[in-house]
């Protein structure tokens, strides 16, 4: 009857406790302990023991799944949830453990020292009697490992040393795991002494860092919840202790030049990983005076040694980052008993308990990227680019207050060949990969330009999964120092130095394609500034081609730009910056689609590979492939053409449909711009007794010249709208001028051409007649001041070594005008630094006019 009173009690009595206790990390845990053990019966739990230690847990599911803790190999064992027991001759865990007063289940959960150590101090009695009370009980092992004079001391003076330290791990009111809170402080029954508590995301509970390793037992008047080791006393402060142990004295004298000494007697949750002094003189002596004498670094390095989080030793069972107070993190895990900090076992003592924290006394200095230079950011794989620096010069012209960014290519980067090339030329590589500002990844956008100390100008490129520098594109591990940022990069940079056609016409490999093309009438489109990628096939994918073929081809005009510009795409497209066995679709100028991806470094185009890619020209990037492209859904309507097309591709199946046609592709997907800006006048004086004047007149723009009888388009212009406002750039305000133009209308129609003609002066008409020649097809005016009609019969030969006082030029006159577009366009027009008003500089021979010039997007 006892019996049953007894199990219906303790049932009634824990229930709501134990449903309450649903959302804590440790029972989270023990429901899982529960789960993983459900095979051996009701109200078994699962855990974990390391291997060689009595350390058990319950274990987290990554501990589980590996079957380690700490790096060490850990056995599962199954025994009895907190609460319950065996009974026998029957599976599993069916009892309820028996209720009693506080004293009477510090037996019933095995903490036998403290239960006898609490009947010759005298707190038997209160421990029995009425109260609600929370004992944090050590176990019987955790008295065995107390410092052996400790240990003696209190077992020598029973009555006070032995009660009080007893006293100090009570508290006088029912706390269970559900109610201690992370960062909780409780006052003990002892002399109101701080209870530090932690409970961590693992299930790990502690008190003062002892660890909860049997919670919950519930008694009459409170609750025993068992520890891995005996309390002590704390009292003082962080930096109380800082500033009385001699082995920190060099810690000590940072913290007071960083003015961070004050923090650490402030109330707070404070973990400090402590250099002792041994660890400060094992750093180079130049190095740890630039960062003592400089506060900003000082102030970093002995953040970078603070967490603002108390993590005991015992909650560590795997790797965590944590962020210090500097703003980064820190690696914390554990190997076996010892902790270890960014991967390296250097803790010599840890868990001294203060008032407002924990220390963990380390034997190395932790340094922060935002205390290196930034030559000193380059890790385990960039040590060849930084040797090259050192080597080079380059690194000692890195100056401490100077702001930069480096570009870091990967020490594969470096060939064999690199390395032997002549040191002058390897340092201008190198140069190429410094920038003279800091930019930060968060700074980078598609389209900036950046400039090197080597004077040359880096286009980025910005993908979805990636950021590329001209053909290199970044890996992670970009960091910020003290004088700059250091971003990783997969390649060595090649700047660009000549357009696509340029480059085209320099490489053999290409000469039948470059026909192609200038038969196609495309140069212009690869000689002009844009933003293209371009597939080239090489000779190699042209063997099959006959001259007569190759005529056949060049004289259907319409096929060939239709499949000369399916090889082209708008926009800059590295291969490095694809995300790898992700295809993605590029629509071409002809209007086409190609699809493109990257597998093991290798970038497919329609599935063939290209045998070069990421070759870099000012106005677009070049990707090598063998094979000429084809859509494979544009049919062939011709029978010789699908001939020869079907001797260059034999890929895919060529449609035919007999009749059909290629459609015009007009060269209106590029545009000209017209800009405007302010000039001077210019005055050039080629005789003293002379002074010669071209003027520039306002409003009116130099006009590309063209084929006779070719249509033309030209842009014009609605009336602008000019705004000015300033933005602040690298924090410094920039006055930033913008254009809208509202109205933009393309206009084709017949040309007729005439000539412009200026000179100094009227008396100057007959000295130009005999002085300049060039060959003209017609002039229909002379233009200068009111202008002069000129005969064809009076010149023939014109403006040949006339001299630069004569400007020529050719302009256009369209017949009755055709609206074929209308957008709206905004023109950046230019960003200079704020400044005052200066009056207006004025230039001799007269004021300052407005010219308009052509440029290209």
């Amino acid at each position: 009857m006892k019996i049953f009173f007894l199990f219906t009690f303790s049932t009634f009595f824990w229930s709501p406790f134990e449903q309450a206790a649903a959302s804590v990390h440790y029972d989270k845990i023990l429901t899982h302990s529960r789960i993983r053990a459900r095979d051996q019966g009701q109200n078994v739990c699962a855990l974990q023991q390391v291997m060689g230690t009595k350390k058990k847990y319950f274990s987290t599911c990554r501990n589980w799944y590996q079957g380690a803790i700490c790096g060490k190999k850990a056995t599962v064992l199954y025994e009895c949830c907190p609460g319950y027991m065996k009974m026998d001759g029957m599976r599993g865990c069916p009892a309820v453990a028996p209720i009693d007063h506080v004293y009477g289940t510090l037996g019933i959960v095995g903490a036998t020292s403290t239960q006898q150590y609490s009947d010759i101090s005298k707190l038997r009695e209160e421990l029995e009697g009425r109260g609600s009370f929370t004992f944090f009980a050590p176990s019987s092992e955790a008295w065995e490992q107390l410092d052996s004079e400790i240990h003696r001391n209190l077992i020598d003076n029973v009555n006070i040393e032995l009660y009080n330290a007893l006293h100090h791990h009570m508290v006088n009111k029912r706390m269970l795991t559900k109610d201690l809170k992370n960062g909780m402080t409780l006052v003990s029954m002892y002399n109101d002494q701080k209870l530090l508590i932690n409970h961590y995301p693992n299930g790990v509970v502690t008190v003062n860092c002892a660890r909860v390793i049997y919670g919950n037992q519930i008694a009459t008047n409170g609750v025993v919840h068992v520890i891995d080791r005996v309390l002590t006393a704390v009292g003082n402060t962080i930096q109380d202790f800082i500033e009385v142990e001699d082995d920190l004295s060099s810690l000590r004298a940072a913290a007071i030049t960083s003015d961070v000494l004050d923090i650490l007697g402030k109330p707070g949750h404070y973990t400090l990983f402590a250099p002792t002094n041994e660890a400060f003189e094992r750093l180079p002596r130049g190095l740890l005076e630039r960062i003592m004498g400089d506060k900003v670094a000082s102030e970093a390095l002995v953040k970078f040694h603070i967490l603002n989080t108390l993590q005991c030793s015992e909650a560590i069972t795997g790797g965590a980052a944590y962020e210090t107070l500097e703003g980064n993190t820190v690696e914390v895990g554990c190997d076996g008993e010892s902790l270890t900090v960014n991967g390296v076992k250097m803790v010599k003592r840890k868990d001294i308990v203060t008032s407002n924290g924990v220390i963990h006394l380390i034997d190395e200095v932790l340094i922060p990227d935002s205390a290196k230079q930034v030559i000193e950011l380059g890790g385990a794989q960039q040590t060849t680019f930084t040797d090259l620096m050192i080597q080079l010069g380059l690194a000692s012209s890195l100056r401490p207050e100077g702001q930069y960014t480096l570009l870091v290519p990967l020490n594969g980067a470096f060939s064999d060949d690199t390395l032997r090339m002549d040191q002058r030329r390897l340092k201008t590589i190198l140069q190429n990969h410094i920038i003279n500002v800091k930019v930060g990844l968060n700074e980078l956008y598609n389209g900036q330009e950046l400039e090197t100390i080597g004077g040359k100008l880096l286009r980025v490129f910005l993908y979805r999964t990636a950021v590329c520098i001209e053909n290199s594109c970044m890996v992670r591990g970009s960091k910020e120092g003290r004088n700059g940022f250091i971003h990783i990069l997969r390649q060595i940079i090649n700047p660009a130095e000549k357009t696509l056609h340029e480059m085209l016409r320099n490489d053999k490999r290409f000469s039948v394609f470059l026909s192609l093309v200038k038969a196609a009438d495309l140069d212009d489109v690869l000689s002009q500034p844009g933003k293209w990628t371009l597939f080239v096939p090489t000779n190699d994918a042209f063997k099959s081609l006959t001259d007569d073929d190759k005529d056949i081809l060049i004289r259907d005009k319409n096929a060939l730009r239709n499949i000369l510009l399916y090889h082209l795409t708008q926009g800059v497209f590295i291969g490095s910056g694809f995300e790898p066995g992700v295809t993605n679709i590029l629509k071409t100028i002809q209007g086409g689609k190609l699809y493109l991806k990257t597998v093991n470094d290798t970038l497919l185009v329609n599935e063939l590979k290209s045998r070069e890619s990421d070759l870099m020209a000012t106005n677009g990037v070049i990707h090598v492939i063998d094979k000429l492209l084809y859509p494979a859904d544009l049919p062939v309507g011709n029978d010789q053409l699908l001939t020869i097309l079907k001797k260059l591709i034999k890929y895919i199946q060529i449609k035919f449909v007999r009749g059909s046609a290629f459609k015009e592709i007009p060269l209106t997907f590029y545009k000209i711009n017209i800009i405007e800006s302010n000039v001077q006048p210019i005055i050039r004086k080629e005789d003293p007794s002379i002074t010669q004047l071209t003027k520039l007149i306002e409003g009116e723009p130099e006009f590309k010249i063209v084929r006779e009888g070719e249509t033309i388009t030209k842009v014009i212009h609605g009336e602008p709208i000019i705004k000015t406002y300033t933005k602040i750039i690298d924090g410094r305000p920039v006055e930033v001028t913008e254009k809208k133009v509202t109205e933009e209308r393309i206009i084709q129609g017949p040309e007729i051409k005439y000539t412009r003609i200026t000179a100094g002066g009227s008396d100057n008409e007959e000295k130009l007649k005999k002085l300049l020649e060039d060959e003209v097809t017609k002039v229909t005016k002379f233009i200068e001041g009111d202008g002069h009609l000129l005969e064809d019969e009076e010149i023939k030969r014109l403006l040949q070594g006339a001299g630069t006082e004569y400007t020529k030029v050719t302009k256009v006159i369209e017949g009755e005008p055709q609206i074929i577009e209308r957008e709206i366009k905004k023109v950046h027009l230019e960003e200079a630094p704020v400044r005052k008003e200066q009056p207006t500089r004025r230039t001799q021979g007269g004021t300052a006019r407005r010219r308009t010039r052509l440029a290209y997007p």
